[in-house]
């Protein structure tokens, strides 16, 4: 009898603990699966683009674009260039580097600088501190600035530099509700379907405007929840303080997605919003909340699968590039980190991305200077922060 017993309960016993280590075993694998995360992956590749020519010197790196033949295009500010670092320029050079580089220069999808211009010039005013980049679907550049008691423009170029149009006047904004002038204007977008040009307006004015693309006639406009524009400071940011219903400046870019939302950076606001393409408010998403000053949300690009599954978000107050999931706004993961090596960041600016889904950055203030990041493929990241991406070992 006892012997039975003693068997019966070693059963017990047995049969509990194979319960209780399949419900651990389970627990483990429930818990690994929130811990990671299918979604695009990213190495950066140190050795892109390859030396300028010339003893050429890159200032504070504003603006990047990716036209259809995978060119990348970028602009930053020569006269941001420090007194040591332009010793080779001028009347009576100091040493033999370096010179500032013209402001608009474009790379092969090798690295090569095969193009360069930009600057003051005959028909149109050049902005006192140029701001932002785009190629569009005509293979014109666009470019905008931040000059905000001058830079009233924006400018159309061809690729070879020609100049083509100006809309609004440098000096003559009134305001975020003015429909001939800019006053700040961060970045562009312009949309094939519609042919309009969309511009995150920006570091003076707080707003979204709409220009058609060919004339620059105005079309629309309007401010944060697609309210009409008020130009009333809102003090500092508080992220405590209930959302702000009007943007904070600067409103630093406007993305039109192949499914017609358009997304807009409210950097200092730390937010991302969504609109419809006549300006009707859809959603918005807070992203690293307690960020002060700058803000998180500096520049996004979506992922190249036709229903942009990913956008990815560069924060330039926290030196990272978020992977976020469009429909939803998840944060998946993030990679970047403060420092001057490949991979990581001094204030990330501007964020594109060419047809294999490359991601292509430029930092801007002592930052100067364009990143490539490979993209790897879809695997299985770890959620949270992945901190430095250097290629993996051979």
């Amino acid at each position: 009898m006892k012997r039975n017993l003693y068997i019966a309960a070693t059963f017990i016993v047995v049969l509990l603990a194979l319960v209780l280590s399949q419900s651990y075993l389970e627990r483990v694998a429930e818990a690994q699966s929130r811990a990671t995360v299918q979604a695009p992956r990213f190495e950066v590749d140190p050795l892109w683009p390859k030396a300028l020519p010339n003893n050429w010197a890159i200032g504070s790196s504003i603006g990047v674009s990716v036209d259809a033949q995978d060119h990348v295009w970028m602009i930053h500010r020569p006269d941001t260039l420090l007194a040591n670092e332009t010793a080779a320029a001028g009347d009576s050079p100091t040493a033999s580097c370096c010179k500032p580089a013209p402001p608009v220069l474009e790379f092969d999808p090798a690295g090569n600088l095969v193009n360069s211009w930009g600057g003051p010039g005959q028909g149109y005013e050049w902005p006192q501190s140029n701001h932002g980049i785009t190629v569009d679907y005509k293979e014109n550049v666009w470019i905008g600035g931040n000059g905000t008691t001058v830079d009233n423009q924006i400018l159309k170029f061809t690729k070879q530099g020609k100049f083509l149009m100006q809309i609004g006047k440098s000096r003559m904004s009134q305001g975020s509700n003015d429909t001939a002038n800019l006053k700040g204007a961060a970045k562009l977008f312009i949309d094939k379907v519609s042919n309009e040009v969309y511009v995150a307006d920006g570091y003076g004015n707080k707003r979204v405007i709409v220009f058609d693309a060919d004339t620059g006639a105005y079309k629309r406009h309007w401010g944060a929840y697609g309210n009409k524009p008020d130009d009333t400071s809102l003090g500092a940011y508080n992220p405590d303080a209930p959302p702000a219903q009007q943007f904070r400046s600067p409103v630093h870019c406007a993305e039109l997605s192949n499914d017609r939302f358009l997304y807009v950076c409210d950097r200092p606001n730390d937010r991302i919003q969504v609109f419809t393409p006549e300006g009707k408010f859809v959603k918005e998403q807070i992203v690293a909340k307690r960020t002060l000053g700058d803000g998180s949300v500096w520049d996004i690009v979506f992922s190249k699968d036709p229903e942009q599954k990913y956008l990815f978000l560069a924060d330039g107050k926290n030196e990272k590039i978020y992977v976020i999931l469009r429909e939803t706004l998840e944060i998946l993961y993030s990679f970047g980190d403060g420092g001057r090596q490949p991979g990581q960041f001094f204030a990330v600016h501007s964020i594109a991305s060419d047809s294999k889904g490359n991601l292509y950055t430029t930092e801007t203030y002592e930052g100067k200077r364009i990143q490539k990041f490979v993209y790897k493929g879809l695997a299985n990241v770890t959620r949270g922060d992945l901190g430095t991406t250097w290629p993996a070992s051979k």
